[in-house]
């Protein structure tokens, strides 16, 4: 299984920015799909995750700024950030957790930078 990453870039404070993370292989629909972000310097953080019925959770730091949603068909899990802040500035993971086998994939990260 792969993950690719991308949507990332220099926004201004404000402005908004979707990340996408398309999965290959064939257990997208059976995963349990998060994002995560590490800051230069500071550990890797979950931001938000939607696992494979639909159930999602944020993290309190962007609950009401963030959206993640799945499209199954796509084998794609999207995260739709706005009113981005310059803490917001991170490298952005995706991370696939197979429900049955419990293996984790990671995407290779988007970088995203907000700028004051």
């Amino acid at each position: 299984v792969q993950l690719q990453a991308s949507g990332g870039g220099l926004v201004q404070a404000g402005e908004s920015l979707r990340l996408s993370c398309a999965a290959s292989g064939s257990i997208f629909s059976i995963s349990n799909m998060r994002w995560y972000r590490q800051a230069q310097g500071k550990q890797r953080d979950l931001v938000a995750g939607i696992n494979f019925s639909g159930t999602i959770n944020y993290a309190d730091f962007v609950k009401g700024r963030f959206t993640i949603s799945r499209d199954n068909a796509k084998n794609t899990v999207y995260l739709q950030m706005n009113s981005l802040k310059p803490e917001d500035t991170a490298v952005y993971y995706c991370n696939a957790g197979n429900i049955f086998s419990g293996q984790n994939y990671w995407g290779q990260g988007t970088q995203v930078t907000v700028s004051s």
